[in-house]
Protein backbone atom coordinates (compact mmCIF):
# COMPACT_ATOMS: atom_id res chain seq x y z
CA UNK A 1 0.00 0.00 0.00
CA UNK A 2 1.14 3.55 -0.68
CA UNK A 3 1.66 6.00 2.17
CA UNK A 4 -1.45 7.85 1.01
CA UNK A 5 -3.49 4.64 1.19
CA UNK A 6 -2.17 3.96 4.70
CA UNK A 7 -3.25 7.45 5.76
CA UNK A 8 -6.72 6.81 4.37
CA UNK A 9 -6.88 3.52 6.27
CA UNK A 10 -6.11 5.03 9.69
CA UNK A 11 -8.23 8.12 9.00
CA UNK A 12 -11.24 5.89 8.43
CA UNK A 13 -10.39 3.70 11.44
CA UNK A 14 -10.35 6.74 13.74
CA UNK A 15 -14.04 7.44 13.14
CA UNK A 16 -14.96 4.53 15.44
CA UNK A 17 -13.47 6.49 18.36
CA UNK A 18 -15.89 9.40 17.87
CA UNK A 19 -18.88 9.05 20.23
CA UNK A 20 -22.35 9.83 18.93
CA UNK A 21 -23.43 13.38 19.74
CA UNK A 22 -19.85 14.48 20.45
CA UNK A 23 -17.88 17.57 19.71
CA UNK A 24 -14.58 16.14 18.46
CA UNK A 25 -11.12 17.67 18.55
CA UNK A 26 -9.51 17.68 15.12
CA UNK A 27 -5.81 18.11 14.40
CA UNK A 28 -3.87 19.19 11.35
CA UNK A 29 -2.03 17.58 8.44
CA UNK A 30 -2.35 15.19 5.54
CA UNK A 31 -3.35 12.19 7.67
CA UNK A 32 -5.93 14.25 9.55
CA UNK A 33 -7.36 15.38 6.22
CA UNK A 34 -8.24 11.72 5.58
CA UNK A 35 -9.97 11.59 8.96
CA UNK A 36 -11.91 14.79 8.20
CA UNK A 37 -13.09 13.27 4.93
CA UNK A 38 -14.25 10.14 6.79
CA UNK A 39 -15.87 12.28 9.50
CA UNK A 40 -18.03 13.94 6.87
CA UNK A 41 -19.83 10.63 6.37
CA UNK A 42 -21.11 10.75 9.98
CA UNK A 43 -21.48 14.52 10.35
CA UNK A 44 -25.18 14.18 11.15
CA UNK A 45 -24.27 12.08 14.21
CA UNK A 46 -21.93 14.63 15.81
CA UNK A 47 -22.43 18.16 17.16
CA UNK A 48 -19.33 19.57 15.54
CA UNK A 49 -15.58 19.95 15.88
CA UNK A 50 -12.93 22.08 17.52
CA UNK A 51 -10.07 22.57 15.08
CA UNK A 52 -6.36 23.15 15.68
CA UNK A 53 -5.64 25.16 12.53
CA UNK A 54 -7.07 27.47 9.94
CA UNK A 55 -6.49 24.82 7.26
CA UNK A 56 -8.46 22.14 9.13
CA UNK A 57 -11.23 24.62 9.95
CA UNK A 58 -11.64 25.44 6.27
CA UNK A 59 -11.76 21.77 5.31
CA UNK A 60 -14.31 20.95 8.02
CA UNK A 61 -16.57 23.83 7.04
CA UNK A 62 -16.32 22.95 3.34
CA UNK A 63 -17.67 19.49 4.20
CA UNK A 64 -20.54 20.91 6.23
CA UNK A 65 -19.15 20.11 9.69
CA UNK A 66 -19.81 22.87 12.27
CA UNK A 67 -16.65 24.28 13.87
CA UNK A 68 -16.64 25.68 17.40
CA UNK A 69 -13.98 27.78 19.09
CA UNK A 70 -11.93 26.16 21.86
CA UNK A 71 -13.27 28.74 24.31
CA UNK A 72 -16.82 27.50 23.67
CA UNK A 73 -16.25 24.02 25.14
CA UNK A 74 -15.15 22.81 28.56
CA UNK A 75 -13.92 19.40 27.42
CA UNK A 76 -13.82 17.01 24.48
CA UNK A 77 -14.15 13.21 24.56
CA UNK A 78 -11.43 12.73 21.93
CA UNK A 79 -8.79 14.61 20.02
CA UNK A 80 -7.65 12.97 16.79
CA UNK A 81 -4.39 14.02 15.19
CA UNK A 82 -1.27 12.72 13.48
CA UNK A 83 2.33 12.68 14.70
CA UNK A 84 5.76 13.12 13.19
CA UNK A 85 7.14 10.54 15.62
CA UNK A 86 5.63 8.40 18.37
CA UNK A 87 7.53 6.27 20.87
CA UNK A 88 6.47 2.98 22.54
CA UNK A 89 4.98 4.90 25.50
CA UNK A 90 2.76 7.19 23.43
CA UNK A 91 4.96 10.28 23.61
CA UNK A 92 5.02 12.20 20.34
CA UNK A 93 6.85 14.83 18.32
CA UNK A 94 4.43 17.11 16.50
CA UNK A 95 4.69 20.37 14.62
CA UNK A 96 5.84 19.43 11.15
CA UNK A 97 2.82 21.35 9.90
CA UNK A 98 3.56 24.32 12.19
CA UNK A 99 0.29 23.99 14.15
CA UNK A 100 1.81 22.61 17.38
CA UNK A 101 0.59 25.32 19.75
CA UNK A 102 -3.05 25.10 18.75
CA UNK A 103 -2.77 21.31 18.59
CA UNK A 104 -1.55 21.24 22.17
CA UNK A 105 -4.35 23.58 23.30
CA UNK A 106 -7.06 21.40 21.77
CA UNK A 107 -5.38 18.19 22.96
CA UNK A 108 -5.43 19.56 26.50
CA UNK A 109 -9.23 19.82 26.32
CA UNK A 110 -9.59 16.15 25.40
CA UNK A 111 -10.05 13.11 27.59
CA UNK A 112 -8.26 10.90 25.05
CA UNK A 113 -5.72 11.57 22.30
CA UNK A 114 -6.10 9.22 19.33
CA UNK A 115 -2.94 9.35 17.23
CA UNK A 116 -3.22 8.33 13.58
CA UNK A 117 -0.05 7.64 11.62
CA UNK A 118 1.69 5.21 9.30
CA UNK A 119 4.09 2.69 10.82
CA UNK A 120 7.19 4.67 9.79
CA UNK A 121 6.38 7.17 12.56
CA UNK A 122 6.90 4.62 15.36
CA UNK A 123 10.42 4.93 16.81
CA UNK A 124 12.22 3.61 19.88
CA UNK A 125 13.72 7.01 20.80
CA UNK A 126 12.43 10.28 19.40
CA UNK A 127 14.68 12.87 17.81
CA UNK A 128 15.38 11.65 14.30
CA UNK A 129 12.59 13.98 13.14
CA UNK A 130 13.65 17.58 13.84
CA UNK A 131 11.94 18.87 16.99
CA UNK A 132 9.80 21.95 16.24
CA UNK A 133 9.84 24.78 18.75
CA UNK A 134 7.50 27.72 18.21
CA UNK A 135 9.08 30.98 19.35
CA UNK A 136 8.35 34.68 19.61
CA UNK A 137 10.38 36.09 16.69
CA UNK A 138 12.67 38.29 18.82
CA UNK A 139 13.69 35.23 20.90
CA UNK A 140 14.63 32.91 18.04
CA UNK A 141 18.41 33.36 18.21
CA UNK A 142 18.44 33.30 22.02
CA UNK A 143 16.41 30.07 22.18
CA UNK A 144 18.56 28.48 19.46
CA UNK A 145 21.70 29.19 21.48
CA UNK A 146 20.18 27.66 24.60
CA UNK A 147 19.06 24.52 22.72
CA UNK A 148 22.64 24.05 21.59
CA UNK A 149 24.16 24.71 25.02
CA UNK A 150 21.75 22.56 27.02
CA UNK A 151 20.86 19.73 24.65
CA UNK A 152 23.44 19.83 21.86
CA UNK A 153 20.72 20.43 19.29
CA UNK A 154 21.28 22.39 16.09
CA UNK A 155 18.32 24.74 15.68
CA UNK A 156 17.51 26.34 12.33
CA UNK A 157 14.75 28.80 11.54
CA UNK A 158 12.09 27.23 9.31
CA UNK A 159 12.28 29.28 6.13
CA UNK A 160 9.18 31.23 5.14
CA UNK A 161 7.14 29.89 8.04
CA UNK A 162 4.84 32.12 10.08
CA UNK A 163 2.41 30.20 12.31
CA UNK A 164 -1.29 30.91 12.71
CA UNK A 165 -0.19 32.75 15.88
CA UNK A 166 2.24 35.04 14.01
CA UNK A 167 5.31 33.28 15.41
CA UNK A 168 8.33 31.43 14.00
CA UNK A 169 9.45 27.79 14.14
CA UNK A 170 12.89 26.49 15.05
CA UNK A 171 13.60 22.93 13.86
CA UNK A 172 16.09 21.23 16.16
CA UNK A 173 18.26 18.40 14.82
CA UNK A 174 20.69 16.08 16.56
CA UNK A 175 18.57 15.24 19.60
CA UNK A 176 17.93 11.94 21.38
CA UNK A 177 14.84 12.50 23.50
CA UNK A 178 15.21 9.89 26.23
CA UNK A 179 13.05 11.73 28.80
CA UNK A 180 10.33 13.49 26.80
CA UNK A 181 8.35 14.73 29.82
CA UNK A 182 11.39 16.39 31.42
CA UNK A 183 12.52 18.01 28.18
CA UNK A 184 9.02 19.27 27.42
CA UNK A 185 8.66 20.79 30.89
CA UNK A 186 12.09 22.42 30.72
CA UNK A 187 11.96 24.01 27.27
CA UNK A 188 8.36 25.18 27.78
CA UNK A 189 9.55 27.48 30.58
CA UNK A 190 12.19 29.33 28.55
CA UNK A 191 11.42 32.98 27.82
CA UNK A 192 10.30 33.39 24.23
CA UNK A 193 9.17 29.78 23.76
CA UNK A 194 5.50 29.52 22.84
CA UNK A 195 5.38 25.72 22.58
CA UNK A 196 7.78 22.84 22.15
CA UNK A 197 6.63 20.03 19.87
CA UNK A 198 7.04 17.28 22.47
CA UNK A 199 3.67 15.84 23.45
CA UNK A 200 4.38 13.98 26.70
CA UNK A 201 1.95 15.73 29.03
CA UNK A 202 -0.70 15.31 26.32
CA UNK A 203 0.54 11.99 24.99
CA UNK A 204 -1.48 9.50 22.95
CA UNK A 205 -3.99 7.19 24.62
CA UNK A 206 -4.27 5.11 21.45
CA UNK A 207 -2.20 5.05 18.29
CA UNK A 208 -3.66 3.69 15.06
CA UNK A 209 -0.75 2.73 12.81
CA UNK A 210 -1.27 2.04 9.14
CA UNK A 211 0.67 -1.05 8.06
CA UNK A 212 0.69 -3.23 4.97
CA UNK A 213 -1.29 -5.79 7.01
CA UNK A 214 -3.92 -3.25 8.04
CA UNK A 215 -4.39 -1.02 11.07
CA UNK A 216 -2.27 -1.85 14.10
CA UNK A 217 -3.69 -0.52 17.38
CA UNK A 218 -1.36 0.48 20.21
CA UNK A 219 -2.85 1.39 23.60
CA UNK A 220 -0.86 3.33 26.18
Amino acid sequence: MTQDELKTLVGQAAVQYVPAGAIVGVGTGSTVNKFIDALAAIKDRIRGAVSSSVASTERLKALGIPVLEACEVESLPVYIDGADEVDPRGNMIKGGGAALTREKIVADLAERFICIADESKLVEVMGRFPLPVEVIPMAAVQVARRLKAQYGGEATLRAGCVTDNGCHILDVRGLKITDPAAMEADISQWPGVVTVGIFARNKASVCLLGTSEGVRTLTF
